[in-house]
């Protein structure tokens, strides 16, 4: 087992900086700003905020990028994505010679564990974690966001940069606005009839709601490049992420057709959606909900970012199962902080993340797996309880 970093100290695999032939930093460490006319990478955020509060961040960003935590491993990724394309294909494999049957059915459940997979690959190759080049980043998530799961990669981009440069805030995090579920008392004013049911009881629906996530996603995907003003702002944008999209669901839809009865096929496909809806769902659950809300601070929007991505995450304790399964995102707080930092190396960021907060005096939140969920699904019952009482009344 690798041993954590020790504070301060550099790692033995790294090798000493020579000033004079330092590299360059990578473009997308937080403190970066695009160049004028170029879009954000997905989770880039400016070091500094309002009120020069960003001064809290320079320390613990000069120590990780010191101890080598910032460095790109693409031979980490390109390992992982080799079995889990391996494994995709075996369970293809395994549906072509158990031919249709309704035995079929339980290779459902390896395939939604390695669509997740491929989601965390898309996610982390949005943020650059992969390698510093753009081009071949784009091409890793294009293929794992568009081509594999049948999710728009322009349209998560856009949605998860305004996350992560306001997290948990109601007027700003897409994240938190009220849909299906609401996330602080004021949104559940005027909520009635369905809106209002799912609401009341939205703690106890959240996990038969997340089945329909791995659907939502595509969904959305489709209705945003669509759209006029929709995040793909060229025709060759449009057209190739239109073009992966169709190749996903025609290829997805022939395979098992050609394979399976049509009502075995329709099965299969609902029960491998659902599960990879509920495994998504509990990776980013426990990840914010019952957290700081900076729009409930008078000096919420003047926080700096080490402030705003802190005082709003949550982490979850856990192994090297609890990362796999997870997919790095148990250590919510190290990735908002450092969203370009692969994620193999945000376990070893973490003792000096977390000592740096206390000696800031900032509280870092870290909790088991099953208590995440106990005071993420608490906080959505709390949130339900002023229409709860209004149907007792």
């Amino acid at each position: 087992m690798t041993k954590p970093y020790v504070l301060g100290r550099r790692p033995p695999t790294a090798r000493p900086r020579n000033p004079a032939r330092q590299k360059p930093e990578p473009r997308h460490v937080p403190g970066h700003r695009p160049a004028p006319g170029r879009r954000a990478t997905c989770g880039e955020a400016p070091l500094r905020a309002k009120g020069g509060s960003g001064s809290e961040f320079t320390p613990l960003l000069r120590m990780v990028r010191d101890q080598g935590l910032l460095e790109h491993r693409p031979g980490w990724y390109a390992r992982g994505i080799a079995v889990n394309l391996l494994g995709i294909a075996a369970v293809v494999a395994g549906l072509a010679l158990i031919g249709p049957s309704w035995w079929t059915l339980l290779l459902a459940v390896p395939l939604a564990l390695l669509s997740a997979r491929v989601a965390f690959v898309g996610h982390d190759a949005g943020h650059a974690q992969i390698t510093p080049n753009r081009k071949v980043s784009r091409i890793v998530q294009l293929v794992h966001a568009n081509l594999l799961l049948g999710m728009s990669r322009e349209w998560w981009n856009d949605k998860h940069n305004r996350h992560h440069a306001h997290p948990n805030h109601l007027d700003k995090d897409p994240d938190v606005a009220a849909d299906i579920l609401v996330f602080a008392e004021h949104q559940t004013a005027g909520r009635t009839g369905l809106r209002g049911f799912l609401t009341r009881h939205q703690a106890w629906l959240f996990f038969p709601l997340t089945t329909l996530e791995g659907i939502a996603l595509k969904v959305y995907g489709v209705q945003a490049l669509l759209a006029k003003d929709g995040p793909c702002r060229t025709r060759r944008e449009r057209l190739v992420e239109g073009a992966l999209l169709l190749a996903h669901f025609a290829g997805y839809t022939a395979l098992l057709l050609t394979l399976l009865t049509p009502l075995q096929a329709l099965v299969f496909a609902l029960v491998h959606q659902m599960l990879l809806g509920v495994h998504l769902g509990m990776a980013f659950a426990p990840n914010h909900k019952g957290m700081e809300r900076p729009d409930e601070h008078a000096d919420g929007d003047s926080w700096g970012h080490l402030r705003r991505q802190v005082l709003t995450s949550r982490n979850i304790r856990g192994g090297a199962l609890t990362d796999w399964f997870l997919g790095g995102l148990n250590y919510q707080v190290e990735h908002h902080l450092f969203p370009s930092m692969p994620r193999p190396n945000l376990r070893l960021a973490q003792p000096a993340v977390r000592a740096h907060c206390a000696a800031l005096g900032v509280p870092y939140t870290e909790t088991g797996f099953v208590d995440s969920y106990r005071q993420a699904l608490g906080h959505l019952h709390e949130v339900g309880a002023p229409l709860r009482s209004e149907w007792a009344e």
